[in-house]
Formats: C-alpha cells, sequence, structure tokens
C-alpha cells in the first residue's frame, strides 16, 4: 500500500484551507498514512452478512404513542385567563404598530 506523501498532505490541508506548519505537515503525513492502513485492516475484516451500522446501539423511539384523548373547550382554556377576546388570550400590547 503506497504511503502518504508529506506533499499530499500538505495539497489536503490547502484544500480544506488548513495552513499546517512544516512541522505539523512532517508529523501528520505517518498519522494519516497509519489510518488509512488501519481502515484498510477493518476493510479486509468486514463481512458481506454483516449490514453496516451508523450507531453503536439500535435507536429507539421514546416518545409515546398518539391517542385521542378529551381535550378543553375553547371556554373551558379561556375560564382562568385574565382577559380573552374572540376565543384567544388577551394580552397587552407591547409593540407600538407604525
Amino acid at each position: 500500500m503506497p504511503s502518504i506523501t508529506r506533499e499530499e498532505v500538505a495539497h489536503l490541508a490547502r484544500l480544506a484551507r488548513i495552513e499546517l506548519s512544516d512541522d505539523e505537515l512532517d508529523h501528520l503525513a505517518p498519522q494519516l498514512d497509519q489510518i488509512i492502513a488501519l481502515v484498510g485492516q477493518v476493510s479486509q475484516v468486514a463481512a458481506d452478512d454483516i449490514p453496516p451500522t451508523s450507531h453503536a446501539l439500535p435507536l429507539t423511539n421514546v416518545m409515546r404513542a398518539d391517542e385521542n384523548i378529551p381535550c378543553l373547550t375553547p371556554e373551558q382554556a379561556l375560564s382562568g385567563a385574565p382577559a380573552s377576546e374572540a376565543q384567544r388570550f388577551r394580552v397587552p400590547r407591547i409593540l407600538e404598530e407604525d
């Protein structure tokens, strides 16, 4: 497997608009090479009968199921309001209209 060169790391950094020093390029090239080698090893182990996963654990919906239940009438909902108008809560105006 070909190794990642310092120039390739510099090219990737330019594409990602990341400014790297010479020391950082020298440090990152072998690390990226090792990462790619390890990904290759994982790809060799992956079996065709194992489906790809996006999460380590299965996701479940923790919401309750929707059920139709009786609700308040507009009169009941507004019964405790200090003021109402046209079946709506009436609140003091806070914005001035131009």
